[in-house]
């Protein structure tokens, strides 16, 4: 028998747990883009100040989905008051990250903490929730269309050489 999956928000004890996991999703996106990404390390401690904001920061959040008391996945959300003269007001949610243990995808884990993600936006007020995805991530791609998000943007970028 499978235990049962768990989601919850994230402790400061998670934190090495989500650096951990973090690592699998370090090493794809240092794969596709490594002028952008640092290679996943053993010594995955080095990522806790990344992922610490969003455990313990003002207007940020973090929830981890576990099995048999180890993390299996986890999602990092922020919310922002997002006001200009060009603009119109309002409270906006933002998906940092999402990352399933790549052993167990495809279950609905991302899913789930799409929807923990969705929830917490809808209790601290926001109206809107976004999130960016590289082209090459076509699973996160495809999971984000069926969840209802729609592209609305494209960022364009370019590598600029050192002049000789």
């Amino acid at each position: 028998m499978t235990s049962p999956l768990l989601y919850r928000r994230a402790t400061p004890d998670d934190l090495l747990a989500i650096c951990e996991l973090g690592q699998q999703l370090n090493s794809l996106h240092h794969q596709q883009r490594p002028d952008t990404y640092a290679p996943a390390t053993e010594n995955f401690a080095r990522d806790s100040t990344h992922w610490r904001p969003y455990i313990d920061g003002e207007n940020r959040a973090t929830f981890i989905a576990e099995q048999a008391g180890r993390t299996i996945g986890f999602i990092t959300m922020q919310v922002t008051q997002f006001s200009s003269p060009l603009m119109q007001p309002q409270r906006i949610a933002r998906v940092g990250s999402v990352c399933v243990d790549e052993r167990i995808r495809g279950q609905g884990i991302g899913r789930a903490l799409m929807q923990c993600a969705q929830t917490w936006a809808i209790e601290h007020n926001a109206v809107d929730l976004r999130l960016t995805v590289w082209a090459f991530n076509a699973p996160a791609l495809r999971l984000y269309e069926e969840l209802g998000y729609e592209m609305r943007a494209f960022e364009m970028g370019k590598r600029l050489e050192e002049n000789p």
